[in-house]
């Protein structure tokens, strides 16, 4: 590809509305261009690099033994409202109707489109197992689209879909595409991990999210460094911080904190660790019919409630927070000074797991101004139901027994669910078993967001100059830089000489015959991200050398003229083999 020929639209400044880096650097880059909130045209540099997201995608997908199909993008309500998710999903489900006024949407994923095909096309189990997958646009209507392609509205994303016999074969499936994922991201050149997750609102099982490890990550991701362990910080279990309960050592009594709302306040003011009060939240769950039940759920003071845990406890499903004139109803007092003693009304109590090992801890007195102090279970307090309803914490012990967590940010870049008999129970998708019998697929489905994983890669590989590219999904691996193009004969002769060289050995080069002054090529090719870059003179070409300076270097060095294509090449191979560019 030779410059004057390439669309290059780079831009000295960001648009204002642009709020992360990854956003900032494909505008100015010339890869996307805004059209409406979270829609955006990918402009052929941008596009390049999805192609090559895509095709290493492709390739990982057709090894795992996955078939590739299309599916619509507008698909009929029908089949929504026959899995239930026509309800359920919620206003991110953009909702349409045709000119003679049925409903249709366009497709945020594909899950009832492809047991609509399999249902109809699969009819024994010699046809089992079989993964179906797409790479085509999908739209979610977002309530507050931002950062560009990380929280767009129409993506463009890789969703594979697995069809099994039974458990075991799903688990194989299940693996396949998780290994299939290591090696894509692996490939990439991506620093990421693996980690268990919620389903949402796909459903199913178990789950596993790939994240790129990013300060900018909208997810916390607890892991622990001595072993394998990760988990989204939605997913991650919390154990008990204290083994055992200790016995009581205090009496119980009624304190004055006047003032003291919050438990940070109470500790101060009692000269106690934070650790020794209880954070009490009031949640409310509807009843037809009927008044809500209030729930009290107890928290360590200096902890927080993990929204998705809670909401999977039985009882809790579509909680939502109680309302002050159902507080007070309830308590007989304002939020500030609740707790689980001498409440107005019946209430139903849920300890995490920590709260219910902890021995003379202080709570709300359920009267203004006032706490309890040295409050027991058993002796002043019934035993409690006991759930695991907090968020880790950094030094938490890891689950699996092998150390302690830490936390990191990341960005979610791809996501695989077991998801069983979800969908083949709601719309029927069964085959003829070995004995003749009906039997439901199970499912498993696999998404890669591809444009998202743009955003991520250079969320983890920028500098002041812009974007850093890892080899394999540049817009280009090498660009080649002549000074003086269109004056210097030696110049273009040199140019055009390694151009057709690096093109026939496979390399994915551009030539800048722009005839642009120097500061503007680099400029453009540093903001760009090409790995590679050689720069050809006529000072140079005099004393037999060339400038190489890779991406990543903070300074060029001069390579034999002869030998020059043949070390880039080699350097270029080595990075899309697994390598370093050095």
């Amino acid at each position: 590809m030779k410059a004057s020929r390439f669309f290059i639209a780079t831009l000295k400044e960001a648009p204002t509305d642009a709020e992360i880096v990854s956003h900032q650097l494909m505008v100015r880059a010339g890869m996307i261009r805004r059209v409406a909130g979270g829609i955006y045209s990918y402009l052929p540099i941008g596009l390049r690099s999805i192609r090559k997201v895509e095709n290493i995608v492709r390739e990982e997908m057709d090894r795992a033994g996955a078939l590739e199909l299309l599916m619509p993008a507008v698909q009929p309500a029908e089949l929504w409202q026959e899995s239930g998710r026509w309800e359920q999903y919620g206003p991110e489900l953009l909702r349409i109707k045709d000119r003679h006024d049925r409903d249709f949407v366009v497709g945020p994923t594909h899950e009832e489109v492809v047991t609509d095909i399999a249902r109809r096309e699969i009819k024994s189990y010699r046809q089992l197992p079989v993964n179906f997958y797409q790479i085509q646009t999908k739209f979610r209507d977002e309530i507050r689209p931002r950062f560009g392609v990380m929280r767009g509205r129409e993506f463009i994303m890789k969703d594979a879909y697995s069809f099994d016999r039974d458990q075991a074969g799903l688990a194989e499936s299940y693996k396949k595409m998780f290994d299939a994922y290591v090696r894509v991201f692996s490939r990439i050149g991506l620093e990421f991990r693996a980690v268990a997750a919620d389903n949402g609102s796909i459903g199913g099982s178990g789950s596993h999210e790939f994240h790129v490890i990013a300060d900018t990550g909208e997810d916390a991701i607890a892991y622990n460094p001595a072993s394998d362990y990760a988990a989204n910080v939605e997913a991650a279990e919390a154990l008990p911080l204290n083994a055992t309960r200790a016995a009581p050592a205090e009496e119980m009594k009624k304190t004055a904190t006047p003032g003291k709302a919050k438990c940070e306040a109470v500790a101060e003011l009692l000269n106690i660790p934070l650790q020794r009060t209880i954070k009490s939240i009031i949640l409310a769950t509807e009843n037809e019919g009927a008044e809500a039940t209030i729930w009290l759920l107890m928290l360590r003071g200096d902890h927080s409630l993990n929204d998705i845990k809670t909401g999977k406890l039985p009882g809790l499903a579509g909680y939502r927070f109680a309302t002050e004139a159902e507080i007070i109803d309830t308590f007989g007092t304002p939020p500030g000074y609740l707790g689980p003693i001498n409440t107005k009304k019946p209430i139903k109590v849920i300890a995490d797991r920590t709260v219910a090992n902890m021995s003379d801890f202080v709570v709300g007195a359920n009267e203004v101004d006032y706490h309890i102090t040295g409050v027991n279970w058993g002796r002043d307090l019934p035993e409690p139901v006991v759930a695991d309803i907090r968020n880790v914490l950094v030094g938490d012990p890891s689950p699996d027994g092998k150390g302690t967590l830490e936390i990191c940010r990341g960005i979610e870049v791809g996501h695989v669910f077991q998801l069983g008999t979800k969908y083949s129970d709601a719309m029927g998708a069964t085959f003829l078993d070995e004995n003749g019998k009906p039997a439901k697929m199970l499912m498993g489905c696999y998404g890669i967001g591809i444009t998202r994983v743009l955003g991520a890669a250079i969320e983890q590989n920028f500098d002041a100059k812009g974007i850093i590219w890892p080899e394999s999904i540049a817009p280009f691996e090498v660009v080649l830089c002549p000074m003086g193009y269109d004056r210097s004969d030696a110049v273009r002769e040199q140019a055009d000489k390694l151009y057709a060289t690096l093109q026939a050995a496979g390399i994915d080069v551009i030539l800048d015959d722009r005839g642009e002054r120097p500061g503007v090529m680099f400029a453009d090719w540093e903001l760009i991200g090409v790995p590679h870059r050689l720069v050809i003179g006529d000072r140079g070409l005099k004393e037999g050398k060339l400038e190489y300076q890779a991406r990543r270097d903070a300074e060029a060095t001069l390579l034999p003229v002869d030998d020059a294509a043949n070390v880039v090449i080699e350097k270029v191979r080595a990075a899309l083999a697994g390598g370093v560019t050095k």
